[in-house]
């Protein structure tokens, strides 16, 4: 995938600027060897060498988990709290700039971020299920950033081919939107979604066809439940991406919307990602949260309170 060359692009110019010689190059990493107690330090700036030059060996190298603070006073609380976060913590720095392995990789995944909020959901992804896929009132990726409120509408040409194309009163019906991230969809669907339609029906949950929203906001579920009359709605959207990951999934759940429905109506499942909860486990538990909205007829705060 794109990302993964993007970091394999970064390795290499590392090693280059590590090595000198790029005739000479091999991977960098630092030594993760803890230091036994908190008064003992380990030095921890020699760099260790990796075996092998091709670009699969520079992929397996993350710069994430280096050790870069030379001389910590506590190495195993360091890596501890390196290897439990995607944040930016204890990547040293030159002078009062950061290093140049960190300023790239900074940099690298600010742009897999940008690809996944300005680029479009793959039309061969897409063809690979049964979608009935619809579009916003938004005209483009531009418009959609600058005006959310579009993004939450649907042209009545748009609502009447959901009409003609979608099974009316479903007890279910599952909306899929890129939101802000294309990446999460592709990432993601084609884990999550058999999950969670095989969950709902082991709970003898009915679903409509499904639907694609393309420059989709969160607000757009609402308006299709109510168009199709739908019993609960479920919407598997991108989320705004970061710089530890961008391709986060949310999935937002909501009980029979209206024209009152508010924000603190809908039920939220966040952080759906292979590095956070994977989208086949994340399927198979919002099918079980669905059962539980279907049987309280109540979503959000509504059902928090029951």
């Amino acid at each position: 995938m794109q990302d993964e060359l993007i970091k394999e692009i970064v390795q290499a110019v590392l090693i280059r600027l590590a090595a000198g010689d790029p005739k000479d190059a091999k991977p960098i990493k630092q030594s993760a060897q803890p230091a036994s107690n908190q008064g003992e330090r380990t030095d921890l700036s020699q760099p260790r060498e990796a075996a092998g030059e091709n670009l699969e060996d520079l992929a397996a190298v993350d710069l994430q988990q280096e050790i870069m603070v030379p001389h910590p006073v506590d190495g195993a609380a360091l890596e501890y709290y390196k290897r439990s976060t995607t944040a930016r913590i204890g990547v040293w720095r030159c002078g009062p700039r950061p290093l140049t392995r960190t300023l790239l990789r900074f940099r690298a995944d600010h742009a897999t971020a940008q690809d996944s909020v300005f680029k479009d959901v793959s039309e061969d992804f897409l063809s690979r299920f049964n979608l009935v896929r619809v579009q916003t009132m938004v005209k483009d990726k531009d418009q959609y950033l600058t005006r959310p409120d579009l993004g939450r509408q649907l042209p009545e040409g748009e609502l009447e081919k959901i009409r003609r194309e979608c099974p009316p009163k479903p007890q279910v019906q599952i909306v899929i939107a890129d939101g802000l991230s294309s990446r999460a969809v592709e990432a993601n669907l084609a884990d999550i979604l058999p999950a969670l339609k095989q969950g709902l029906a082991s709970y003898r949950l009915a679903t409509g066809r499904d639907i694609f929203v393309k420059f989709g906001r969160v607000g757009v579920m609402d308006v299709i439940g109510m168009t199709l009359a739908a019993e609960v709605v479920v919407l598997l959207v991108g989320e705004r991406p970061g710089l530890g990951t961008s391709e986060s999934m949310s999935a937002y759940m909501i009980y029979k919307p209206g024209p009152e429905t508010v924000v603190a109506d809908h039920t939220v499942v966040s952080n759906i990602h292979k590095g956070g909860t994977p989208p086949a486990e994340a399927g198979a538990h919002l099918a079980t949260v669905v059962k539980c909205i279907y049987d309280a007829k109540a979503s959000g705060v509504k059902l928090a309170q029951q």
